[in-house]
C-alpha cells in the first residue's frame, strides 16, 4: 500500500547535484500526493484492522449497538433504537434497524441515511390526546455492493430502493408486475458490465433489475428454486449474498422455510442447489461469503461450507461460544466477530434469534401462556352451572387446560357488567355472566382463562352517535355494509334467500337479468379511530384487572368482504396512515395501558406469508406489541388442493406443522404461536371426504410437532365431539 510513497522517498536520497536540486520541490509535491494516495488506499484496511485490534466482538440488539474491547470491558456504541444488521463496507460501517440506515467511519458517530425512504405514520393516543409520529417504515434488509460501497439497496414490504451515493439519496425501483407486498432479501452487484439489483418476494420468488439502464423492468429469476408444494411459486428466499472471486461475482441464495442453499448461473439465468439440509423444515439465513468459505445461520447454529460446494457444512461452535459469552440478556440480533484473514477484519452475522429457537425470546408475561390447549366456549353455555359442567368434563377428559370466552362478542355486546362507565358509553350489556363466580371456578380447576374481545366488527359501537365511529359508505353517505350479488333470469325464481340476512332484488340494464343482493351480517367501526381504541382497551384493562389470565383481540383487521369494498371510507384516518399502521397504533396503545399477555387472531394466510395484504395483519409489524399470535389455519379455508398431495389425508398435519413454524419464523421467535384448530365441518370438497376425528387429531399433532405454543379448538356452536382424547 505504501509502495509509491516509498519510491518517492528513495528518489530524494539521490545526490543533490544542481539538476536534482531543481526537481526536489517537484518531487516533494509528488511524494505528498503519492503519500495521500497510499494512505487512502490503505485507509479501509487500517480502519478495520484498528477496529479488530480494539474490539473482540460488536453486537446489535433491541437496545442499540455495543462492543466488547480486547480488555473485556463493554461500551455502548449507539443507543438510538434496535439494530438488526451490521455491515462493514468501504471506509466504514452501516447498521440497519428501526431507525433505518445509519453509517459511521469510526463506530461511534452515526449519521442517518434515510432521505427519500418511505415513512410510516403512527398515531399515539395518550391521556385522551393524540399526536402523529413519523418513523422509517420497517426495513426488511439492506445490501451494499461489494465492489462499490456507494451503491446500496434496501427492501421494504412493498418496494425496493436504490442509492448511488451511500444512502444520501434513495430511488424507488418499484415492484414486479405482479404487485404483492412482502419482501425479504435484497442484493446488488455488477454483472456483464451492468449494475444489477436482486430482490425476493415472499410469494413470487426472486426478481432482478438493471436500474441504470433506461426502461429497465423487474425480471423473474426462479428457475431451479424449490417450489412450495402444490403451488407454482418458489418457497421464500431468505437471503441473497454476493461473493467476490477471480471469475467475477458469484451469487448465492438460501430459503426461509427449508434448508437449502443455491448458486446462480447468471448466464443461464438458473439456480443450482448446492446444499440441502435433509429435513422437511428449517431456516437458513444470513449468508456470509468470504474467500472460498460461505458461513450461514440456521436454527441449529452457525455453519460454514467450502466453495464451490463439495463438502458438508461444519458447525462453527467457536463462533457460537463467543456469542454465548456476551453479557447476560444481550440477546444479539447481529454481530461482528473479530477474525484475522477477513476482508473487513470481522465475520458478520445476523438473524441470530435463530440460535435461540429452542428457547424463544419471550417476555416474562408470555411464559405462562405457553403449552395451553383448550376450547372456545360460547358464552350461552356458561350461563348456568349445569350447561357449563359438560365443558368442564370435556376439559378434564381431553386433558385440556384453557377456555376462551366472549366478553365482547361478534355483535358488539358486552357479556359482563362493567365497572368503568366509559365502557357502557360505547357498548350494550347483554345477558352478562357472573364474572367473579366464573373466574373463581376456573381458578379452582386450574383452567387458564382468555377473554375474547371482538374489536373492529362492532354493530353496537357503529350505531352510536349517528354512525360517528362506523366505516363509511362514500357512495351512499351512510354506514358501510358489504354485500354480494347473485344473478338470475327475470323469468325465473330468485335464488333462495337467507333467513337471517338482509336481501333485495335489484333490476339490471338487461331486462332478462335481475340481481339478488345479500348484505353480510357485519357492521364495522373505523380501525383508525382512537376513541374506538380507547374503548376496547378499557374493556381489556378491566377484564385483566378482574382476573382473566390473557386478553385476546379478534377481528383486529379491516373488512375484507363485499363487492362494494372500494366504497368503504375511513373518516378517522389521519394523513399518511395506512392499514397496518392503524393496527400497529392500536396495539401500541393497548400495550401502553395493560401488562397482560395479549393475543391476536389472524388469518391463516397472514401467518403463512410475509404479508398483511387487505387486512393490516402483518406479523412482522405486530409481533413486537403482542405475546401470542393465533393463526386461523383451518384447512377448509385454504384452496382445497393446497398441500393435498399424497397422501392427501395428511394435509391437516402439514398445514398446522408448517403454518405454525412459518408464523414463528416470520415473528423472529418473539411470540407464542397458538393456532386455532378447525373443530367444525365446512361443506367443501376436502372436508366432505376427510373431516372427522383424525382430521382434527392431525391438526393437534402438527401444532405440537411445531413447538410448544398450544392450540385452541373452534366450534361456534360449542360442539366438540372430534376433539381427540389424550
Amino acid at each position: 500500500m505504501w509502495t509509491f510513497a516509498y519510491l518517492a522517498d528513495r528518489l530524494l536520497d539521490f545526490p543533490k547535484d544542481p539538476v536534482f536540486v531543481k526537481i526536489i520541490p517537484i518531487m516533494m509535491i509528488f511524494r505528498t500526493l503519492l503519500f495521500i494516495l497510499g494512505f487512502s488506499l490503505a485507509l479501509p484496511f487500517s480502519i478495520y484492522a484498528q477496529a479488530r485490534d480494539n474490539w473482540s466482538i460488536i453486537w446489535g440488539n433491541n437496545e442499540g449497538l455495543f462492543g466488547r474491547a480486547r480488555g473485556g470491558q463493554t461500551e455502548t456504541l449507539w443507543s438510538g433504537g434496535n439494530v438488526q444488521k451490521i455491515i462493514p463496507h468501504g471506509t466504514g460501517w452501516a447498521i440497519l434497524g428501526d431507525q433505518g440506515v445509519l453509517v459511521s467511519d469510526n463506530l461511534r458517530n452515526w449519521e442517518p441515511r434515510n432521505q427519500g425512504l418511505p415513512q410510516k405514520v403512527i398515531k399515539v393516543y395518550e391521556g385522551r390526546e393524540k399526536y402523529l409520529q413519523r418513523i422509517v417504515q420497517q426495513t426488511k434488509n439492506l445490501a451494499i455492493d461489494p465492489s462499490n460501497p456507494d451503491n446500496m439497496a434496501i427492501a421494504f414490504k412493498d418496494a425496493i430502493y436504490f442509492s448511488q451515493n451511500g444512502g444520501r439519496n434513495w430511488q424507488n425501483l418499484g415492484l414486479p408486475e405482479r404487485r404483492a407486498n412482502g419482501h425479504k432479501a435484497v442484493a446488488l452487484t455488477t454483472l456483464s458490465g451492468e449494475l444489477t439489483v436482486f430482490a425476493s418476494n415472499n410469494i413470487y420468488g426472486v426478481y432482478f433489475i438493471t436500474p441504470l439502464l433506461p426502461d429497465s423492468a423487474w425480471t423473474e429469476l426462479n428457475l431451479g428454486l424449490e417450489l412450495l408444494e402444490t403451488t407454482n411459486n418458489p418457497d421464500e428466499i431468505s437471503y441473497i449474498a454476493i461473493a467476490s472471486g477471480t471469475a467475477g461475482p458469484q451469487i448465492y441464495a438460501s430459503q426461509t422455510f427449508r434448508r437449502r442453499i443455491y448458486r446462480l448461473d447468471w448466464e443461464g439465468k438458473a439456480w443450482t442447489r448446492i446444499w440441502a439440509g435433509g429435513s422437511d423444515f428449517g431456516t437458513v439465513d444470513s449468508l456470509s461469503p468470504s474467500g472460498n468459505l460461505l458461513r450461514f445461520v440456521e436454527d441449529r447454529g452457525i455453519f460454514e461450507m467450502r466453495l464451490p460446494a463439495g463438502s458438508s457444512p461444519r458447525q462453527r461452535q467457536d463462533l457460537m461460544n463467543q456469542i454465548n459469552a456476551l453479557p447476560r440478556g444481550a440477546n444479539p440480533n447481529a454481530v461482528l466477530i473479530a477474525a484475522s484473514g477477513e476482508a473487513s477484519g470481522f465475520i458478520a452475522l445476523s438473524e441470530l434469534w435463530l440460535l435461540d429457537s429452542g428457547s424463544p425470546r419471550l417476555p416474562e408475561r408470555a411464559l405462562g401462556a405457553r403449552n395451553k390447549e383448550g376450547i372456545y366456549l360460547p358464552i350461552n353455555h356458561a350461563m348456568d352451572r349445569f350447561s357449563l359442567q359438560r365443558y368442564l368434563n370435556l376439559i378434564q377428559e381431553r386433558n385440556l387446560n384453557m377456555i376462551v370466552i366472549d366478553m365482547k362478542d361478534d355483535h358488539g355486546r358486552l357479556r359482563f357488567t362493567p365497572q368503568n362507565p366509559v365502557i357502557t358509553d360505547f357498548g350494550r350489556v347483554f345477558q352478562p355472566i357472573d364474572l367473579e363466580a366464573f373466574l373463581q371456578l376456573m381458578k379452582e380447576r386450574g383452567i387458564f382463562t382468555v377473554a375474547r374481545i371482538v374489536v373492529f366488527k362492532d354493530p353496537e359501537a357503529a350505531s352510536r352517535r349517528d354512525g360517528r365511529y362506523a366505516v363509511w359508505d362514500s357512495v351512499n353517505n351512510a354506514p358501510w355494509q358489504g354485500y354480494y350479488d347473485a344473478r338470475f333470469r327475470s323469468d325465473q325464481e330468485p335464488p333462495p334467500r337467507s333467513p337471517v340476512l338482509t336481501t333485495q332484488v335489484i333490476p339490471t340494464d338487461d331486462p332478462e337479468l335481475n340481481i339478488l343482493r345479500t348484505w353480510y351480517d357485519e357492521h364495522w367501526v373505523d380501525p383508525y379511530s382512537e376513541e374506538i381504541w380507547y374503548y376496547n382497551v378499557s374493556v381489556a384493562e378491566e377484564l385483566y384487572r378482574r382476573g382473566f389470565d390473557e386478553i385476546q383481540f379478534d377481528y383486529i383487521r379491516f373488512p375484507t368482504d363485499g363487492l362494494n369494498l372500494r366504497d368503504a371510507s375511513y373518516r378517522w384516518r389521519d394523513p399518511g396512515m395506512d392499514m397496518d399502521g392503524a393496527i400497529m397504533s392500536f396495539l401500541r396503545h393497548a400495550r401502553s395501558r395493560i401488562n397482560a399477555p395479549i393475543s391476536i387472531d389472524i388469518y391463516g394466510a397472514n401467518g403463512w406469508y410475509r404479508t398483511g395484504a387487505r387486512t393490516g395483519q402483518e406479523v412482522e409489524l405486530l409481533a413486537p406489541w403482542v405475546d401470542i399470535i393465533c393463526p386461523m389455519s383451518y384447512p377448509s379455508h385454504f384452496e382445497q388442493s393446497f398441500l393435498a398431495h399424497a397422501p392427501p389425508e395428511q394435509r391437516p398435519h402439514r398445514i398446522y406443522y408448517q403454518g405454525t413454524r412459518r408464523t414463528h419464523v416470520i415473528a423472529r421467535g418473539s411470540v407464542v404461536v397458538r393456532p386455532w384448530a378447525q373443530s367444525f365441518f365446512l361443506n367443501v370438497s376436502y372436508d366432505r371426504e376427510f373431516y372427522g376425528l383424525e382430521y382434527v387429531r392431525m391438526q393437534l399433532d402438527g401444532a405440537r410437532a411445531a413447538g410448544n405454543g398450544g392450540i385452541t379448538y373452534w366450534n361456534n356452536l360449542g360442539r366438540y365431539d372430534e376433539v381427540p382424547f389424550p
